[in-house]
């Protein structure tokens, strides 16, 4: 029987499978939610290289936060990254959740981020 963390890599292979072959070249906005932060980084995989990035570690939302691991947070990192990525001429990107369900933090970041200017 595979354990927790194969189930993890197993399904964020899955999810990123089906989004890679709908994206028709737009990147990826790829999301990544631990006990204590969230991180969200735009990825254009022809490339292979990072466009935008936004955590709740960055020195400027870190300091605004009262912690990173709440909803709030991740509204906040959604912004953010929107800001860059519009920033750096990125307005359409596809929605990477990874292994994480599409609910709570996750959910707050993209809809965040669509209100920053990003359209998925």
């Amino acid at each position: 029987m595979a354990s927790t963390k194969e189930k993890l890599v197993q399904r964020a292979s899955r999810v990123r499978r089906q989004i890679k072959a709908v994206a028709n070249g737009r990147p990826r906005l790829s999301v990544h939610r631990s006990s204590k932060n969230i991180y969200a980084q735009i990825i254009d995989d022809v490339a292979g290289r990072t466009l935008a990035a936004a955590s709740t570690l960055d020195a400027g939302l870190r300091s605004s936060l009262k912690t990173g691991a709440d909803v709030s947070a991740a509204a906040a990192v959604g912004k953010l990254v929107a800001e860059r990525a519009v920033a750096a001429g990125v307005k359409d990107v596809v929605f990477d959740r990874g292994a994480f369900i599409y609910h709570g933090r996750i959910k707050a970041l993209a809809d965040a981020a669509r209100e920053g200017g990003l359209n998925f």
